[in-house]
C-alpha cells in the first residue's frame, strides 16, 4: 500500500461513517492481524478527540493505536516486547516513536488538539485559555454525535485529517521496511524516530497545501 493509497482509504472510511480513529486504524488493521470490524469496536471511544471531549485528535490516537498493533505483531513474531512495563528500553522507544508521529502531524496541521483543528478555539490557545479559565473543555463536550450530512462534511476538516494521519503512518511503515533492522524484525521504530526528529523524513501534503 502506498502512502497515497493509505490516505485515500482513510478519507473514504471517514466519509463512509466511521469516526476519525476508526478511519485511520481500519486502514492498517488487517496488516496487523485484526479485522477492521474488531478494531472499530476497540477504538470507537477515541473518536472526536476522545469521545467528543475535543482533546487529542482521534486521528493522532489512531496512529498511536496502529503503533501498538505493530508492537503486538512484533511480539507475536518472537521479538521480546513486554507491554506490562518490564522492558523500559522498549517502552521508551515506543514513546519516542509516538511523539515523532504526533510531531509530524502537528507540523503539517498546526496542532494535535481536536478543538483547535476544528476552529473552536484559536490554534495553540487551548492550554492558555483553560489556565486562565476563559473556557472549559466541557463547553465542547457534547456526547451526541452529529448526523453525517453533506453540510457536515463541508464544514469539517476531519476526512482530510484522517488521510494525513494514515499517510504519515504508512510512510513510517515504509521507512521501517526499507532497512534491515538489527533486532531482526523489520519496521522497528528507531529509524523513524531519528529521522522525524531531525526533519529528514518526507512529509505528506497538508490540507490545502499549507497549515490548517
Amino acid at each position: 500500500m502506498t502512502p497515497q493509497e493509505a490516505r485515500e482509504k482513510a478519507t473514504a472510511n471517514f466519509k463512509s461513517g466511521m469516526n476519525c480513529t476508526q478511519s485511520v486504524t481500519a486502514v492498517f488493521a488487517e496488516e496487523f492481524g485484526y479485522s477492521p470490524e474488531e478494531i472499530a469496536v476497540l477504538v470507537q471511544p477515541f473518536g472526536g478527540g476522545m469521545s467528543r471531549m475535543r482533546e487529542v485528535c482521534g486521528t493522532v490516537s489512531g496512529m498511536l493505536f496502529c503503533l501498538g498493533m505493530l508492537n503486538s505483531k512484533k511480539a507475536k513474531a518472537g521479538l521480546k516486547i513486554n507491554g506490562l512495563g518490564g522492558d523500559k528500553a522498549q517502552k521508551d522507544e515506543t514513546y519516542a516513536t509516538a511523539q515523532s508521529l504526533a510531531s509530524e502531524f502537528r507540523k503539517i496541521n498546526g496542532s494535535i488538539i481536536c478543538r483547535e483543528l476544528l476552529g473552536l478555539v484559536p490554534m495553540g490557545s487551548s492550554e492558555k485559555l483553560m489556565n486562565e479559565k476563559k473556557t472549559d473543555a466541557h463547553e465542547f463536550s457534547v456526547p451526541v454525535s452529529e448526523a453525517r450530512t453533506e453540510e457536515y462534511y463541508k464544514k469539517r476538516p476531519c476526512a482530510e485529517l484522517c488521510g494525513i494521519a494514515a499517510e504519515i503512518f504508512q510512510r513510517f511503515l515504509d521507512e521501517q521496511s526499507a532497512r534491515d533492522c538489527s533486532c531482526g524484525v523489520s519496521r522497528c521504530g528507531t529509524k523513524w524516530s531519528n529521522e522525524a526528529d531531525s526533519g529528514t523524513a518526507e512529509s505528506p501534503t497538508a490540507i490545502g497545501g499549507g497549515t490548517q
